[in-house]
């Protein structure tokens, strides 16, 4: 028979790995019921946290890696951001190794760096294509979590569900009236550009409405802009979903510059919720992702594996909400 794992508390408790972490380390901002609570689960099984199992290698046990692209895009430096939070309530310090790429070559050696320095886990942050490759090379005896990362590949995983964002921004705008939406994607090699389209152009199939072809772009408002300049030329366009509230906010320039009112004329939705949005000229509707709870149940899925065993079955979907303001009207 097995002794008792921090799951297992966690079970009992009716609370999160997590929460067992903060009780466990003495975190202050626990409720008192809650770590009763914990405590209580704790006694009745026994429990005795296992420290060598917090380490990849013997040694420190309370630093976990992460593996970042080096970029100031508002969805990856939130996440890191949220994940460092949620890591250091739970008692954990947290090194970070940014890479330039997410390639094969430079997340092995951030990783590499990470064990050697004794990390207990690994968070990879990983929404691009080119990191899976360098993911299946990496030892599979690793507590490791990808974050936004490829969902066909056999390691654990907490990801935004890109899928349903689409759909809500999609839903939106046609439930508005529109006929159509048209759709500025971002890069191709991004797994969140892939799911924001698989959940636009599913929308549009579903309510019998033409789907427009897509018009990729980067991330920036610059590139943004010089597609609003294509559809702002377009007299039928009266909707357009972005995959992001950079994209948006090019769009709503190049609109303006033509004189194409919004939401007069045309709707806008846009994805990420950035903390400026509420500020655009107009106010722009967007799909706004919960970083926090990524980085929580990241941190979530991580430590169940140091306590008890890697696990590569381990999944985790978030899903976004719709957050409405002046950008949205119905077509005249």
């Amino acid at each position: 028979m097995r002794a008792p794992a921090m799951r297992d508390v966690a079970r009992l408790a009716g609370v999160s790995h997590q929460t067992v972490s903060r009780v466990l380390n003495g975190h202050p901002h626990v409720r008192e019921q809650t770590r009763l609570r914990v405590q209580a689960a704790i006694t009745e099984l026994g429990y005795r946290p296992n420290r060598a199992a917090r380490t990849l290698v013997t040694g420190r046990s309370q630093v976990l890696g992460v593996v970042a692209l080096n970029t100031t895009l508002y969805g990856p430096a939130s996440l890191l951001s949220a994940f460092e939070l949620a890591a250091a309530e739970a008692g954990f310090a947290v090194s970070v190794g940014s890479v330039r790429n997410l390639d094969r070559t430079s997340i092995t050696a951030v990783v590499e760096r990470h064990l050697a320095h004794r990390v207990a886990g690994i968070v990879v942050i990983a929404p691009v294509e080119s990191a899976g490759e360098a993911l299946e090379c990496l030892p599979t005896d690793i507590p490791l979590v990808t974050v936004d990362g490829d969902p066909r590949r056999p390691v654990p995983l907490v990801t935004i569900d890109q899928v349903e964002g689409g759909r809500l921004a999609t839903r939106h705008l046609l439930d508005a009236g529109h006929r159509t939406v048209w759709h500025v994607s971002g890069p191709a090699d991004w797994f969140d550009s892939a799911g924001r389209i698989a959940g636009w152009r599913e929308t549009l199939q579903a309510a019998g409405a033409e789907i427009p072809p897509v018009l990729q772009a980067d991330w920036s408002a610059a590139s943004g802009y010089r597609c609003g300049q294509m559809l702002a030329r377009t007299p039928e366009v009266t909707a357009i979903f972005t995959a992001n509230d950079d994209l948006a906010l090019g769009v709503l320039h190049a609109l303006h510059e033509h004189g194409r009112r919004v939401p007069d004329e045309v709707s806008v939705v846009g994805f990420d919720d950035v903390p400026d949005a509420a500020y655009f000229i107009p106010p722009l509707t967007t799909v706004r992702p919960d970083f926090d709870t990524v980085a929580e149940a990241s941190l979530d899925l991580l430590l169940a594996q140091i306590d008890a065993g890697v696990d590569h079955t381990l999944r985790r979907t978030v899903s976004p909400t719709l957050v409405t303001r002046d950008s949205v009207a119905p077509p005249r």
